[in-house]
This record gives structure tokens, sequence and C-alpha cells, in this order.
């Protein structure tokens, strides 16, 4: 990475579509996601503001990485009282590297990860997908790839999830929180 804020090491997850991201599943309470993020450093749990009445209320929880307590939080997870865990968003700089089938999506130059989802798509005779901001991605309604500004640079902060109670799709369901990261809306 060199792109100024740099972590000098990054824990590896796995994402698996419906089932979960790291040690995180869907649906887990509040409770087990506290418990699970435990190995990778301190959790803050809040609730979040309910902008839309059809979505039960959310909670957050903030994994901040060990040592990096006064940093953004690596991972956020947002879970529904109805649905349970639903969302896990990691963050560019602080976040676990996850791949999807290979290609890393976290922290990476959008551009960057546009070209490689398009080698990765034509490599194996699949689909790719962009966002409505622009954004380039697996084609895999569970993976919403979002832009966080990082200096002066715009990095991928991937978005791990599955539908809400009262949404229809995943990305009906992301979270009022992540259009603004750090006060900053995310592009």
């Amino acid at each position: 990475m060199a792109f100024g804020t740099e972590v000098t090491e990054r824990d590896d997850w796995s994402y698996s579509p419906t089932v979960g991201v790291g040690p995180l599943r869907f649906g887990m309470t509040v409770d087990q996601v506290v418990k699970a993020a435990e190995k990778m450093g301190q959790s803050k749990v809040g609730e979040c503001a309910r902008h839309h009445a059809i979505f039960s209320p959310t909670w957050k929880v903030e994994v901040h990485r060990r040592g990096a307590a006064a940093s953004p939080p690596a991972v956020t997870a947002y879970g529904s009282q109805v649905a349970g865990l639903f969302c896990v968003a990691a963050d560019a700089v602080y976040g676990p590297q996850v791949t999807y089938d290979g290609l890393p999506l976290v922290g990476r130059d959008l551009s960057d990860l546009e070209r490689d989802a398009i080698a990765y798509a034509e490599a194996r005779d699949v689909y790719f997908r962009y966002t409505p901001e622009g954004y380039a991605g697996p084609d895999d309604p569970g993976v919403v790839i979002r832009g966080q500004l990082v200096g002066q640079a715009l990095r991928s902060r991937p978005l791990f999830m599955v539908p809400r109670d009262g949404a229809y799709t995943e990305w009906d369901s992301m979270p009022s929180e992540e259009h603004h990261v750090d006060g900053q809306p995310t592009a």
C-alpha cells in the first residue's frame, strides 16, 4: 500500500456468499458478533439512527484493531433486531483483506480494482458489475463496493451483505451510515 496511512499487517478473511465474512456469520446477534470479533480487537456497540421506518432498529459494532483504538474501526458490523447481522464493512486502511476467488477487494485503488475485476471476469467467462456510483466489483449481490477517501485517494471499502428485514436487495439494505465514513461522504 502506497497511499500514506499504511497498516503493517492485515488479517486475511474469507468470504462466503450468504454465509458470512471472516469470523462473522450473517444472522448473528450483537453478542455473538462482539465475541467473534474479540480476536481482532476491541469492540464498541452502538445504535444506528432510524432513517427508514420499514426496518427494525439497527445496531452497529465497531471493531478496532489491537493497539489501534484511536484509529477508525477496522470493521463495522450492522445488525437488526429481526435479521441479526446483515452487513460487514471492511475499512480501506485498517480492515482485513478479503478476497473474492483470489481478487483482493479491500483498500484497492478503484481503477486498479476495476481493471482486475474485468480481467477476472474475462479469464473465467463470468460477469462483473458496477455499483450505481460506478465502482466495479464481482458479480455477487452480496458484495457492494464503496469508495473511501484516504488522503487524496479513493480506495475500496467493500460491504458484505445479505438483505435485511423489509428489503428486497442488499443495495436496499445498505446502512445509511455507510453513505458517510468518518464524516466524509463515500463516493
